[in-house]
């Protein structure tokens, strides 16, 4: 028969394949909004910050609605819900190609996509997941959330190459398509998770079943001093790492880099983000995850050590872009799978949507505080100092986290 986690994969490897696709869709304006900031600023005038003034309309709605939305995922299943966010978010994303020369209407179209995306969060695709996964659960939570990796590894080039072909209006036009054509069927065909479909053939009658009836309630997670270990976890690591990473190449550049070279090293970010996501999968399958997402809150701290006592070498700022890479694509990863142990699938949802939530606020927050450090010091060291300062602390909340012993 083989191990658990053998015999899952052979009953559900299509739904880690099918999430990981639809999850690829909640990061289309984030990784593809980038080449078409020069287009827009030629055209319209524009300033660089208006245009990106969008994404932070986006990540307010999603901080302020994940908790409803994981509700939503907990009543009704992430299946329609995803179906919902994957039609408005695309469709959003094509509609920025009409936008004429107001900034209003740019904005109003923002918000269709921000709406969007609070359906496609992680918590929908991973809700899912638990479901139909438990003794390898982490590769598969893994595997789910690489779609975003490889978003960001190949959506760049997707949109230079159809502003080039087909202008700037066309490029929004024709991203838009390609995802609702590719994602839609394949939600319809393959996602499903346990949830979703009640009474067939294939309605696990496990784990994975047992621990959403035994779980916690949204309201008594409240008592429970772990629930807040993990927000806080889940709020440093996106403010330190999401700042990190957006300000990577003028740090470097502040360092001595030239422009082009840092720009080749902060590429590796991308790279080692997917290694990292799919490495610690497997970790949190066979060892304890609190320790795993300790050592994943390591991994950057270790990045702003290597910068602030030999930023000026290419070894350091090369062994900095890994150890950033292999955190950036694992942070979500820890987080979904300590919450599915640490309180169960009950609400799921709505629990793991608070940590969503305080990811939001730590991404829309940490570029802005970056920035802001910079310009009163002129030096991004204060700004890595505090993400030591805070990544450690981020690091023992999760390794004082007590997580249940999983059930034989």
């Amino acid at each position: 028969m083989g191990s658990p986690g053998r015999q899952e994969w052979q009953r559900f490897w299509y739904l880690p394949v099918a999430a990981a696709v639809g999850y690829s869709t909640a990061v289309l304006h984030t990784y593809g909004l980038g080449p078409f900031i020069a287009p827009l600023e030629a055209e319209f005038g524009w300033t660089r910050s208006s245009i990106s003034a969008g994404i932070s309309i986006a990540g307010i709605i999603g901080a302020l609605f994940s908790i409803p939305l994981g509700m939503a995922v907990d009543r009704f299943g992430p299946r329609i819900v995803a179906f919902i966010g994957v039609t408005v978010m695309t469709a959003g994303f094509a509609s920025l190609g009409m936008v004429g020369g107001q900034l209003w209407q740019w904005y109003l179209t923002w918000i269709v996509i921000g709406i969007g995306n609070l359906f496609v969060q992680a918590t929908v695709w991973t809700s899912a997941i638990t479901t139909r996964f438990s003794a390898s659960r982490g590769m598969a939570i893994a595997v789910t959330l690489s779609g975003g990796a490889i978003t960001a590894t190949f959506l760049p080039i997707i949109a230079t190459w159809l502003i080039d072909s087909y202008g700037w209006r066309g490029g929004f036009g024709a991203i838009g398509a390609i995802w609702a054509v590719v994602v839609l069927p394949t939600l319809f065909f393959f996602f499903r998770g346990g949830r979703d479909f009640r009474g067939g053939r294939d309605d696990p009658r496990g784990k994975a079943e047992g621990a959403q009836a035994t779980g916690s309630d949204a309201a008594g997670v409240l008592a429970v001093p772990g629930f807040y270990q993990l927000l806080l976890a889940s709020g440093i690591f996106t403010l330190t790492g999401i700042g990190i990473v957006v300000h990577f190449v003028p740090i470097l550049q502040d360092f001595g880099a030239d422009p082009l070279a840092a720009a080749g090293v902060a590429a590796l970010i991308g790279v080692f983000s997917i290694i990292g996501r799919l490495g610690t999968g497997v970790l949190l399958d066979r060892f304890r995850p609190n320790l795993v997402g300790a050592f994943v809150f390591l991994m950057p701290l270790i990045a702003c050590l290597l910068l602030l006592s030999a930023g000026g070498s290419a070894v350091a700022q090369t062994a900095a872009a890994a150890c950033f890479g292999l955190a950036l694509g694992a942070e979500v990863d820890v987080i979904a799978f300590l919450v599915s142990r640490c309180f169960g699938l009950r609400r799921y949802g709505a629990i793991f949507g608070a940590m969503v939530g305080a990811m939001a606020l730590g991404s829309a927050a940490g570029p802005l505080a970056a920035g802001a450090i910079h310009d009163a010091f002129a030096s991004y060291a204060p700004f890595l100092l505090a993400s030591a300062a805070f990544l450690a602390a981020g690091a023992l909340a999760l390794g004082l986290l007590k997580v249940p012993p999983v059930e034989p």
